[in-house]
């Protein structure tokens, strides 16, 4: 499986260090580091059960909008948008809701709304779609994978697919058995051109398809409107996912007071830096205490 991975603050080897990790997480929130560890759970197991003609695209940001994508897989028969969560506990996957179940077995809505958040990314793929030119033969499905085994999900027809850590590979399997419509250079190109995209007025080559194109719920659910791509339609009102939004820089907020920086860093990061440093040595300090204990 080709992958492009687009997220920032990693090294080259795809590691984030402390420092890297500190802005990540004042910058994007603070499930964006659990969410990329989610990823790094989910992602090698589908490299291992999807070989050749398999393009993933990881932490993409659509352009001219604060939106970013976590995972875009393109197959020979649909594109799913994936948004891979750590979450767990017991929850309900009801329609459009995303709900928590308590002991007594009552249901109250989640405090963040995964099943709605993945819908609305995928209208907005979607729609940057549509904005690039890039036309396609094969359905957009939207997708929420949870990698943590103490997830336990009842599904009542959601509007995305939901799968557990112990179904993945029944849908690596579902993928590679669905019909196939474009061949594997197309998606090869298609991969690219969705990571890479063009000016909208470029035309688009013509895609080699194997088949027709399969019939789709989701494509019906998340039918996107033949409108340009507008940022403000785009943007998450009701809820403001950690690690999804980048700043744009089309709109900018009233300017704020000028923040002195030491090395790069606010105050505020360089505190919050220094007690995450705190916490390490506190944590080494016991280390050596038990070793030391142990020697006597």
């Amino acid at each position: 499986m080709k992958i492009i991975d687009k997220t920032p603050f990693q090294d080259e080897q795809g590691n984030i260090n402390l420092i890297a990790r500190v802005q990540g997480t004042l910058k994007y929130g603070l499930n964006w580091y659990p969410e990329l560890e989610a990823q790094k759970k989910v992602i090698p197991q589908l490299d291992r059960l999807l070989d050749k003609g398999f393009v993933l695209i990881r932490n993409f940001m659509l352009p001219n909008s604060e939106i970013v994508i976590p995972t875009v897989l393109v197959t020979s028969s649909s594109i799913f948008v994936i948004l891979i969560s750590p979450v767990k506990g017991h929850f309900e996957a009801k329609g459009a809701e995303w709900n928590e179940i308590v002991n007594n077995g009552a249901t109250a809505p989640a405090r963040r709304n995964l099943i709605d958040l993945i819908a609305r990314l995928t209208r907005a793929f979607q729609k940057y779609l549509e904005r690039f030119n890039i036309n396609l033969p094969i359905p957009v499905e939207p997708v929420l994978i949870c990698s943590d085994p103490g997830a336990q999900i009842e599904s009542l027809r959601p509007i995305v697919r939901v799968v557990r850590s112990d179904a993945i590979k029944q849908f690596a399997t579902s993928v590679m058995q669905a019909r196939p419509v474009l061949r594997t250079d197309s998606i090869y190109a298609l991969g690219d051109r969705i990571a890479d995209p063009k000016s909208p007025e470029d035309q688009q080559p013509p895609v080699e398809l194997e088949q027709e194109r399969p019939v789709s719920r989701a494509q019906a659910i998340f039918n996107a409107e033949a409108n340009p791509l507008d940022p403000s339609e785009l943007e998450f009102k009701d809820e403001v996912h950690p690690g999804l939004v980048e700043p744009n820089p089309a709109r900018r907020r009233p300017a704020a007071p000028t923040q002195k920086r030491t090395m790069g860093l606010t105050n505020r990061q360089l505190m919050l830096l220094a007690g995450m440093f705190i916490i390490e040595c506190c944590l080494v300090a016991a280390g050596a205490g038990v070793v030391y204990f142990l020697l006597q």
